[in-house]
């Protein structure tokens, strides 16, 4: 008797489970259906946007290759929808003899179809080349960007006419409307330069110069990476892209051409002390000091960039502490030693200094 009590109220839940009509049923599965579509709907919508999306353009290039990914999305549907459509023709259809319309159908959808849909996409794709590929016009802006393990060199070749370079490191801006021709190298390994809201991407050759133009058509803050595997820190090699209004950005660069001002504060003084003392300079430049090594970035204008290391870390005197001390820590690989071994006072003063460059 105490056994069958026990055991009853479960065969008594489901009984009534068993009981449920079918159309409650189907309507908890359409919602959970329903619900699953809306989730991934929203997820690949998300994914769409933000600094580095390619279907999320502010650049001519970006908007032109955000069109075609669309045509190829659309024919590809419609070859997918042919194709599916043959395949459950052919698992539902009767055994036996079937009339020749069923031969043109699977020869039209299975093959005329798609290359025709084929073919077009490749015809628009290749309308699109001379476009994106047109040089900027004589004069403008042009960029000189070298990919090294693992940080960006950037010059600026042209300013105010008179062909004098302006170098900085991880983080390029850019004027709104403007073409801008980038020549692209490497003297080390293979990289690839890539910044997707702004246009397609392109290797970076030991070697070889390549060239890439690029127009952004709104302002904000990007986002590029190297999209070759390069080595040990290759997925913490970003750099910041600022496209500005042209007024602005024209204030900027006569800003970064400018030497840097000396320090005013104590601190950082002793900063700039100890670090032409203990040989930075010999790997730095910082304009306007004896500091004129070209192996490293040069750091004339650093505190006013929006990252260090190559957009791995804010820009503030916290992050220039991590990096003096601890390098090899924060980036792999790298080949900049770390000075850990300089008392604590000493590197608050370096990383004082160095923010202080702006």
């Amino acid at each position: 008797m105490s056994s069958h009590r026990v055991a009853h109220p479960v065969a008594h839940a489901t009984h009534l489970a068993s009981r449920v009509p079918h159309h409650v049923t189907r309507l908890h599965r359409g919602r959970d259906a329903c619900w699953w579509v809306v989730s991934a709907g929203a997820l690949v919508l998300v994914g769409c946007r933000g600094p580095q999306s390619v279907l999320d353009p502010a650049g001519r290039g970006a908007e032109r290759i955000a069109e075609l990914f669309w045509w190829m999305a659309t024919g590809a549907g419609i070859i997918w929808l042919a194709v599916v459509g043959l395949a459950i023709y052919a698992m539902r259809a009767r055994p036996g003899a079937h009339s020749r319309g069923v031969a043109l159908l699977i020869i039209g959808g299975g093959a005329v179809l798609p290359t025709v849909v084929l073919a077009g996409l490749l015809a628009y794709g290749l309308a699109l080349m001379p476009e994106l590929l047109t040089p900027a016009a004589e004069g403008q802006l042009q960029i000189a960007v070298s990919a090294e393990q693992w940080w960006w060199r950037v010059r600026y070749l042209t300013f105010g006419g008179n062909g004098e370079a302006v170098e900085l490191a991880n983080e390029i801006r850019l004027p709104v409307g403007a073409r801008v021709a980038f020549h692209l190298e490497s003297p080390d390994v293979i990289h690839s330069f890539w910044i997707p809201a702004l246009g397609g991407k392109l290797d970076m050759i030991p070697g070889r110069r390549n060239r890439l133009v690029l127009e952004p058509t709104r302002t904000g803050v990007f986002r590029g990476v190297c999209a070759e595997y390069c080595g040990t820190s290759h997925a913490l090699m970003r750099f910041d892209v600022v496209v500005l209004e042209q007024e602005d950005f024209a204030v900027w660069l006569k800003h970064q051409h400018a030497p840097a001002q000396p320090p005013t504060q104590p601190l950082a003084a002793h900063g700039q002390e100890l670090f032409l003392t203990n040989g930075c300079g010999a790997c730095h430049t910082v304009r306007g000091t004896p500091a004129d090594g070209v192996v490293g970035p040069d750091l004339t204008h650093v505190g006013s960039r929006l990252s260090l290391g190559a957009g791995i870390l804010p820009n503030d005197p916290e992050a220039f502490l991590r990096w003096i001390a601890h390098t090899e820590d924060v980036k792999p690989g790298v080949h900049m030693p770390a000075f850990g071994m300089l008392p604590p006072e000493d590197v608050r003063a370096l990383a004082a200094y160095l923010d202080g460059l702006e």
